[in-house]
């Protein structure tokens, strides 16, 4: 197959696509070797006094604060990239601006439990989790001098974690991210000269197109996108407009934890399990900006990002900034869709 380059319609980036670098997706074998063990874990349930005292929890099994008893869990990041305290000031700095370093870092353990992986939970508990980024969200959202919230997590060494047991993380910008001005920037464009959502375009193109769909349910369709910068990169994109993640309606959290465990057991099966982050891309918070992105609401739509980090960076990437994808999405997509179809019934796996 002959290498290709396409652009991502959101990004505007290029992909150089060179399945010759590559063996095929069947004869992958990328997880990294992960070991587990409760003894020391500052996450495990027991071992709350290891961590800053939760600023929320799920306790269905009732229990104390700051003590055993919850499902999921969430701490303040012990070496915080931002901090609550303080107060914001901006000023120039030469020809530099500079801002304070308010904000917020947490990390959101996701189970009580030292070797459980987030495909690995129940779907009511991967939905508690989803939950969770809500509340955080929405409580987060009280601080007027916060402007967008950033929701990842991080699997692996290579994907940028350093702890192995399952957590995600939550960081409140008192900003909002170039990266994230420019995607509001080309969704607001699309909207303005078509009077089309470019997102439900590009849903409507996917599902027309079926080739790249990895799978569906009511609220959500996950596909590899067209122009994917790694291999066997999924978006999950909701089926019904909302800018902000916080929004969805009660239930659809539900079908996105149903999306999410399918994904991460056939990466886990099918690839190895190998690291991988999870993104979650959702508009600056509300009420902070006036007219900047006056067709928000209806130009932008939250989705999910889940990028396994098979290969690292080299110098084309860096050099040109395009990325190199040695899997073209059609053949990622089938071979994910056949590894879920191989799932026994209810997506569980042991």
């Amino acid at each position: 197959m002959m290498p290709e380059l396409r652009q991502d319609w959101l990004s505007g980036q290029w992909v150089v696509f060179s399945p010759e670098r590559l063996r095929r997706p069947q004869q992958f074998s990328f997880g990294e070797a992960q070991e587990s063990s409760p003894e020391g874990d500052p996450f495990a349930e027991g071992n709350e006094h290891y961590t800053p005292a939760e600023v929320y929890a799920v306790r269905s099994r009732g229990g104390q604060a700051n003590g055993p008893g919850w499902s999921v869990r969430v701490v303040p990041n012990r070496y915080p990239a931002l901090r609550v305290e303080g107060e914001m000031k901006r000023k120039a700095v030469g020809l530099f601006d500079q801002a304070s370093g308010v904000g917020a870092h947490e990390v959101v353990i996701e189970t009580p439990k030292s070797d459980k992986e987030l495909a690995e939970l129940s779907l009511n508990q991967i939905s508690e989790v989803l939950e969770t980024y809500r509340y955080r969200m929405l409580d987060l959202m009280k601080d007027q001098r916060l402007r967008h919230v950033s929701i990842f997590k991080n699997v692996g060494a290579r994907a940028g974690a350093s702890l192995r047991h399952a957590h995600s993380q939550i960081v409140a910008l008192p900003l909002v991210p170039p990266e994230v001005e420019r995607r509001l920037d080309v969704a607001e464009e699309h909207f303005q000269k078509k009077e089309r959502n470019l997102f439900q375009d590009v849903l409507d193109f996917e599902l027309g197109d079926e080739n790249r769909i990895v799978l569906q349910n009511h609220d959500f369709v996950a596909f590899c996108p067209y122009a994917s910068r790694f291999p066997f990169e999924v978006r999950v994109l909701p089926r019904h407009q909302h800018c902000h993640y916080f929004s969805s309606p009660d239930g659809a959290l539900v079908q996105l934890a149903e999306i999410l465990k399918k994904i991460l057991l056939a990466y886990q099966i099918g690839l190895n399990r190998p690291a991988y982050n999870i993104l979650y891309q959702t508009a600056p918070l509300p009420g902070r900006f006036t007219g900047k992105w006056p067709l928000m609401e209806s130009s932008y739509r939250w989705y999910v990002e889940i990028i396994p980090r098979i290969f690292g960076l080299a110098g084309f990437e860096l050099s040109t900034q395009c990325a190199m994808n040695a899997v073209f999405p059609e053949e990622a997509a089938r071979f994910l869709r056949e590894t879920i179809d191989s799932l026994p019934e209810g997506g569980e796996h042991e």
